[in-house]
């Protein structure tokens, strides 16, 4: 079915877009600190992604299960929502992901840390309310556990951040507390070796997790077709392209948002990179363990500011940190609402002429964002460059030139 390749082919895409969204989560503070030079890093943080994608699938089962209602309780399809062959489920799928996608490239060109596990979900819901209604969303579980939207997204979206700043807080403490003796260049110098190791664990964890959000996508759209039914397992075969395409986007490298998590939120040294770089792999891990599709990029930042509370000296920017909450707060809305924009255009035309309608519209927009983005290209060579915040120098030399006009 041709709809449901272009599905599985934008699902990979959006998986790809995660992984280099999502590289700075692990390697941001080794690459700033200078304990990985910045291409040794991605191809670690990509080997050891592509390993952590198969050691759980708790993740996957919750995109395929807890978050929209398109199967009965038997993992089949709702028969009333199958009148044109499964087509109209998958166009909801395929319009949540251009959602998804065209957030995180919005997101990544504007240099932010913003979450690619929101965008996603963020899609998927827009685009169910729009198909479905209301129903068609699993808001809640059934009482006795945390289920659904606000379950297992929502509730850890607001409590990961804040449990990884007061970690990373805590251990950048007693690293300081504890080696307030060494000599400076010697503690750097050893913590550096340590933010290998942690770094390594970090990566695994984003592979554990978000990896498998793609797996659930497309096993989603599988059950929208009846071509799988067990829910719960993933295909071999989705979790191996699953698997791949996050391990080669995180090669290719985010450096924008790499370069914002380095540089840009707290001017970091080693024992701050490693504890912030443990606090981060600990929380995930054991996310993942219970099946909570937490934000990645949420605990990752949030162990990098708690790294800078931790240390009394630390300077903080406040300003671009501000910028990274104002845009985790709109992450799910905006998302959901391309997600929905896009199920409409697509349900305007209809069957396949709507897929490749809103296929085309997400090529067009994918392409303008990258050839944007050259015009102030990021990469290995200039990532860690000193920082300087564009957007508040750009506001002001216009409150200069307004200065001199009024003069």
């Amino acid at each position: 079915m041709v709809v449901l390749s272009l599905v599985v082919v934008t699902a990979l895409a959006f998986d790809f877009t995660n992984g280099f969204h999502d590289t700075g989560n692990a390697m941001a503070t080794s690459i700033a600190t200078g304990a990985l030079r910045p291409r040794a890093a991605v191809t670690l943080s990509a080997i050891l992604n592509l390993i952590g994608a198969f050691l759980s699938v708790e993740v996957a089962l919750t995109v395929t299960n807890a978050v929209v209602k398109l199967q009965d309780s038997n993992g089949a399809p709702r028969a009333e929502l199958l009148s044109d062959g499964g087509e109209g489920l998958l166009l909801i799928v395929l319009a949540g992901l251009v959602g998804a996608i065209v957030w995180n490239l919005a997101t990544w060109l504007w240099s932010l840390p913003s979450s690619s596990s929101h965008a996603l979900f963020g899609g998927l819901v827009g685009a169910t309310i729009a198909g479905l209604g209301f129903g068609g969303v699993k808001w809640m579980g059934d009482g006795t556990k945390l289920d659904g939207v606000v379950g297992k997204v929502v509730l850890p979206a607001l409590l990961s951040p804040a449990v990884a700043i007061i970690v990373a807080a805590v251990g950048t403490w007693l690293v300081f507390r504890l080696t307030r003796g060494v000599v400076e260049r010697h503690r750097e110098a050893a913590f550096r070796w340590g933010q290998i190791g942690s770094a390594s664990l970090v990566s695994l964890a984003h592979g554990t997790n978000d990896a498998q959000k793609t797996m659930g996508v497309i096993t989603l759209a599988l059950i929208a077709t009846g071509s799988w039914t067990d829910l719960a397992g993933v295909p071999l075969w989705v979790k191996v392209s699953c698997a791949v395409a996050i391990a080669v986007g995180t090669y290719v490298g985010g450096w924008r948002v790499i370069r914002t998590l380095g540089k840009g939120l707290v001017e970091i040294s080693a024992p701050q990179g490693m504890a912030a770089e443990s606090s981060s792999a600990a929380v995930i891990l054991a996310s993942s363990h219970m099946g909570f599709a937490l934000s990645t990029t949420h605990v990752a930042t949030g162990s990098i500011l708690g790294s800078g509370v931790g240390r009394h000296e630390a300077k903080v920017n406040w300003r671009v940190a501000g910028r990274m909450a104002v845009a985790w707060l709109v992450t799910l809305p905006a998302a959901a609402v391309v997600g929905a924009v896009m199920w409409f255009i697509g349900n305007l035309f209809g069957g396949l002429v709507g897929a490749l309608v809103i296929f085309s519209i997400l090529l067009a927009s994918s392409g303008w964002m990258y050839l944007h983005s050259r015009k102030s290209a990021v990469d290995h060579r200039n990532v860690n460059d000193d920082w300087v915040d564009e957007l508040a120098a750009s506001r002001e030399a216009g409150v200069a030139l307004g200065e001199m006009g009024k003069a």
